[in-house]
C-alpha cells in the first residue's frame, strides 16, 4: 500500500508543471548560492592568510623598541572563517573579523562585512541558508498543501474509506513522495558543499560528522513542515483554504515569530548603550591601579607593599625594574574591569537566548536556526567564544612584555629597547573555536524541541489520519 501509493503520488507530483517549474527553481538558486558561498568563502580565507601572516610579519620586524612602546603599537587577531559557514553564514557579517590589541584596552572585533554593504543588502543576500529555511519550506507546501483537499474535492476520499484504504499506510505513502525528493535535493546539496570544503586547503579543520549532524537537521526541519502541511490538508475541505493557511502558517514561523523573539529578548534584557558601557569602565578605571599614573594613591599602595615585601628602602633597590613591574599590574587591574563588564553582557546575552528557547517551542524555525549558526561556528557564541580568546591573548601578550621589560631594564630607564629578535618569542595567536560535543551538548534544549516537533507533529497527522475516515463529501 505504501509503496504503490508512492508510485502514484510521485507521477502525480511530477506531471504537474508548476512542480517541474518550482524544482528546477529552487535548484538553480541552490547552486546559485553555493556557487557564490564558495566564491566568498574561499576569497574571505584568502583575505585571513595574508592578513595574519602580514601582521606577523610586522610584528616580528619591530627592530629596537622599548616593550612598552610595542604594546600600545599592538598588533591583531583574526577570526577565521570555518568550512560550513558556506552553508550557514549566521551572524558573521555583522560580528567583525578581527580585533586590534593593545595594552590598558579591550576593542571590539570590527570591520564586519555589514557595515561596508549598500542600502540593498537590507533585502538579503542569496546563501545556502536562505534558501534552505526560507524556501525549501515554502516548495514543501506547494507540493504538499493539496494533498489531501484534492481527495475531498475529487471525491475519492468517499471511495477509499468505502474500501478501507484510509489509514497511516495511504498517508505515509504521500509523506514518502513529498519527503523523498527534498531529501535528494539536500542530500546532493551538502555532499557537493562537502566535496568542495575537503578539497580546500588550510581553511580550517572540515568534518564530515558536522556536516552530517546539519545535514540531519534540516532533515527534521523539513519533515516537521510536511506534517505540519499535511494536517492542515487534512483538516479543511478546500484546496485554496489549505494553501492560505500554510502560507499564513510559513509567514508565523519564519518572518513574524522570529523578529517578536528578538524584541521581546531585547525588551527584557537590553543590552547598556556603548556610552554607558564605555562610562562605566572609564569610571572603574579611574578608581583603581592607573600603570601609566606613579603619583596616584593606588600606585603609591602598590610601591609601599612591594618595599616591605622586598625589605628595601627604594623603588631602585628592587631587583627588577618597577616601572614595568607597575605597568603589568595596572594591565591586570583593568583586565579584571574589562572582564567584570563583558561579564555583565554576556548575562544579558544568556538572558536573551533564554527568550529564544522559550519562544522555540512555538516555531520549528528557532531552534534549526540556532543549531545550524552554532554547528556551522557562525553564532553569537561562537563569536564571544573568539573575543574572550582574543583578550586572553591580549593579556599574556601584555604581561610578556612588561615582564621582560621589568626584568631586563633598570628603574626609570624608559629609553631602554629589546633587541629586534626578542618580538619573535611571542606565541602566535591560534583560535580553536568550540568542539561538535561541546555545541551540542550547548544546544540540548534545542535538539530536545525539534524533536519534540518532530513527534508531536507525527501524533497529530496520525490523529488527523484518523479523521479523514469520518469525512463526507
Amino acid at each position: 500500500m505504501i509503496l504503490n501509493t508512492l508510485k502514484k503520488e510521485s507521477k502525480e507530483l511530477f506531471r504537474e508543471g508548476r512542480i517541474r517549474i518550482a524544482f528546477i527553481f529552487v535548484i538553480t538558486l541552490t547552486i546559485t548560492a553555493v556557487f557564490i558561498s564558495a566564491w566568498h568563502y574561499k576569497d574571505i580565507n584568502e583575505e585571513y592568510v595574508f592578513a595574519k601572516q602580514s601582521e606577523r610579519e610586522i610584528w616580528d620586524n619591530q627592530g629596537e623598541k622599548n616593550p612598552h612602546s610595542a604594546a600600545h603599537y599592538g598588533t591583531y587577531a583574526f577570526k577565521p572563517k570555518y568550512p560550513l559557514a558556506l552553508i550557514d553564514q549566521g551572524v558573521d557579517k555583522y560580528t567583525g573579523t578581527s580585533i586590534f590589541l593593545e595594552a590598558h584596552k579591550r576593542n571590539e572585533a570590527q570591520f564586519d562585512e555589514a557595515s561596508d554593504q549598500t542600502g540593498l543588502a537590507r533585502f538579503g543576500n542569496l546563501t545556502p541558508d536562505f534558501v534552505l529555511m526560507f524556501i525549501i519550506p515554502l516548495l514543501i507546501i506547494l507540493i504538499a498543501y493539496n494533498s489531501l483537499t484534492k481527495e475531498k474535492e475529487m471525491g475519492t476520499i468517499t471511495l477509499l474509506n468505502s474500501q478501507g484504504a484510509i489509514g497511516f499506510k495511504l498517508i505515509f505513502g504521500k509523506w514518502l513522495a513529498i519527503f523523498l525528493p527534498l531529501f535528494v535535493l539536500l542530500f546532493v546539496l551538502f555532499t557537493v558543499s562537502g566535496i568542495i570544503l575537503s578539497s580546500l586547503p588550510d581553511f580550517g579543520i572540515f568534518s564530515w560528522l558536522s556536516l552530517a549532524i546539519l545535514f540531519l537537521t534540516y532533515v527534521v526541519y523539513y519533515a516537521i513542515f510536511i506534517n505540519l502541511v499535511l494536517i492542515i490538508s487534512g483538516l479543511v475541505k478546500k484546496s485554496g483554504i489549505a494553501l492560505v493557511l500554510s502560507l499564513s502558517f510559513w509567514i508565523l514561523v519564519c518572518l513574524i515569530l522570529p523578529k517578536t523573539a528578538s524584541n521581546i529578548a531585547e525588551y527584557k534584557h537590553p543590552y547598556p548603550t556603548k556610552q554607558e558601557f564605555a562610562a562605566n569602565i572609564t569610571k572603574d578605571k579611574k578608581e583603581g591601579l592607573d600603570g601609566h599614573n606613579p603619583w596616584s594613591e593606588a600606585s603609591k599602595a602598590l610601591a609601599k607593599q612591594v618595599l616591605k615585601e622586598y625589605g628595601v628602602d627604594s623603588l631602585s633597590q628592587l631587583p627588577f625594574n618597577y616601572d614595568g613591574y607597575r605597568m603589568q599590574k595596572g594591565e591586570e587591574h583593568e583586565a579584571e574591569i574589562y572582564f567584570k563588564h563583558y561579564k555583565k553582557l554576556k548575562i544579558q546575552h544568556s538572558n536573551q537566548s533564554r527568550i529564544y528557547r522559550q519562544l522555540a517551542s512555538i516555531s520549528p524555525f528557532l531552534p534549526t536556526r540556532f543549531l545550524s549558526m552554532s554547528i556551522a561556528n557562525t553564532d553569537y557564541t561562537t563569536h564571544w567564544h573568539f573575543a574572550d580568546a582574543a583578550e586572553n591573548y591580549r593579556i599574556e601578550t601584555q604581561k610578556f612584555l612588561n615582564e621582560h621589560f621589568a626584568k631586563e631594564s633598570k628603574y626609570g630607564d624608559w629609553s631602554w629597547k629589546a633587541n629586534a629578535d626578542f618580538w619573535k618569542q611571542l606565541p602566535k595567536f591560534n583560535y580553536k573555536p568550540p568542539t561538535l560535543s561541546e555545541i551540542l551538548k550547548r544546544n540540548t534544549g534545542n535538539i530536545l524541541i525539534l524533536l519534540c516537533w518532530l513527534l508531536g507533529s507525527f501524533a497529530v497527522l496520525f490523529l488527523t489520519t484518523k479523521s479523514l475516515k469520518n469525512v463526507k463529501v
